[in-house]
């Protein structure tokens, strides 16, 4: 049985739009894409390297997969022999409505009940099925609790606007953190696992 992995770029105040580059996701009037290109280095990407070498297959939104489709097949194995070589070998599943059919090798669309869809592809022998990016379709996975690990990268820049992975309505949800560390431009890199329902208490003084 496959987990559910979600590898999500994080700005300081939350937001997850567009960190990729100026025109990525300008929806909502958003000019401030591009804020994780600064920070990149090499602790950074052997960390996201990694990350695609325990990968069995990858589950993307309609967003992402046209941003992914109009780059990585484009990409070498002698280019990238990690990142590039799964992407363009490995299953891919795109969850859309909209799109009427995927050009990329190896991409089945999803256009049913999603979260009986994934669901189902988690019963399925492997070790990750990994989601990268796709804040909408997160939020989606993360209501049906169907998300087994998040890992987020914290980047060391406020944007004041733009969506959010955690919005209001969000099942209130405790995690543990199982790894953590920081790359050399301060990027911090964080692991949690969920593990149900939160526990509550109070500060206030007995009367």
């Amino acid at each position: 049985m496959a987990e559910l992995t979600l590898t999500q770029f994080v700005s300081l105040d939350g937001a997850v739009q567009g960190p990729g580059g100026p025109e990525e996701d300008t929806s909502g009037g958003f000019d401030v894409g591009g804020w994780v290109v600064p920070y990149g280095d090499e602790s950074l990407w052997g960390w996201i390297s990694d990350c695609f070498g325990r990968a069995d297959g990858f589950l993307l939104g309609r967003k992402t997969y046209e941003n992914f489709a109009s780059h990585w097949p484009y990409v070498s194995d002698e280019e990238d022999p990690v990142v590039a070589k799964r992407l363009n070998s490995l299953p891919k599943y795109v969850a859309s409505r909209t799109l009427g059919s995927v050009g990329w090798h190896n991409t089945t669309l999803l256009s049913g009940d999603i979260a009986e869809e994934v669901a189902e592809l988690k019963r399925k022998p492997g070790r990750e099925l990994q989601i990268h990016g796709s804040g909408a379709l997160a939020q989606t996975l993360t209501q049906h609790e169907l998300i087994d690990e998040y890992r987020l990268l914290v980047y060391p820049v406020v944007l004041g606007k733009g969506k959010r992975l955690f919005e209001e309505g969000t099942p209130p949800t405790a995690m543990q953190l199982t790894e953590s560390k920081t790359s050399s431009t301060g990027v911090a890199l964080h692991v949690y696992r969920p593990e149900g329902r939160p526990a509550f208490g109070s500060y206030a003084l007995d009367q």
